[in-house]
């Protein structure tokens, strides 16, 4: 568990590293570039995915309330974690229902058919059966990632998908997205531009473009940087002040 710069949480979670990629828009992957500076911590390349048990017991250690990214050196649900090693994840996380988790993913398909078959007896997660659908928990956020309008489509899984709070993570936001549609079933929209040596300019029409729908149907918003060659490189700063709005849940 670490203390995390990712301005819209307070820790990561790497319970699975490892990746690869889905689209054309994870071409320049900062967990990639990050697994290529320190190699040592990824000996077989950063496209084997492990899966990492003895990290599961870290938020039970954990006292005080925290916002929690699950996963920022991998996606969840990607195809080579187990399902049993999933419902391990959320046990821990019906657990401790003092924490935030944010879980964020590109693979739509493999997280709505997991998240529709999940049930709970106690704090256990299980699979299949004949039980009350799972309508959600409180203290689980689902997102994904959607940075084009070729992967839109991303919007209409997640909102199909069971959870108490969805979001979307427009970071990189490489085009424009003036046809998104908030009006149901979206709790949150977070936006930036990519950063990194060869990162893709982020314009502002794009940006406003999300920040007026947001306004319109009263979603909260979440700017998290321009980008350039450093994250912070060209500040944060949008309509003249920062905006950190989160879920009333949060």
């Amino acid at each position: 568990m670490s203390k995390t710069d990712i301005d819209w949480t307070q820790y990561t979670w790497n319970v699975v590293t490892g990746c690869t990629k889905v689209s054309r828009w994870c071409l320049h992957c900062y967990a990639e570039r990050f697994a290529n500076r320190f190699k040592s911590l990824y000996p077989n390349g950063f496209q084997e995915v492990t899966c990492h048990p003895g990290r599961l017991s870290l938020p039970l250690k954990m006292k005080k309330s925290q916002e929690i990214f699950v996963n920022s050196m991998s996606d969840l649900f990607h195809e080579e974690v187990p399902d049993a090693f999933l419902l391990r994840v959320f046990s821990v996380i019906k657990q401790t229902p003092r924490h935030i988790y944010q879980v964020l993913t590109k693979r739509l398909e493999r997280m709505q058919e997991f998240m529709s078959k999940l049930w709970f007896e106690d704090d256990v997660a299980l699979h299949w059966g004949d039980r009350t659908p799972y309508e959600g928990l409180e203290n689980l956020w689902l997102g994904v990632s959607v940075e084009a309008t070729d992967v839109a489509s991303r919007i209409d899984r997640l909102r199909e998908t069971p959870a108490k709070v969805r979001f979307l993570s427009c970071e990189p936001l490489l085009e424009s997205l003036n046809e998104i549609d908030l009006t149901t079933g979206i709790d949150w929209v977070i936006v930036g531009g990519e950063s990194g040596l060869y990162c893709r300019p982020i314009e502002r029409e794009w940006v406003e473009e999300i920040y007026q729908r947001c306004i319109t149907t009263n979603t909260p918003f979440f700017f998290k940087q321009w980008g350039g060659f450093r994250p912070k490189t060209n500040g944060r700063l949008f309509h003249g002040r920062e905006w950190n709005q989160k879920p009333l849940s949060a």
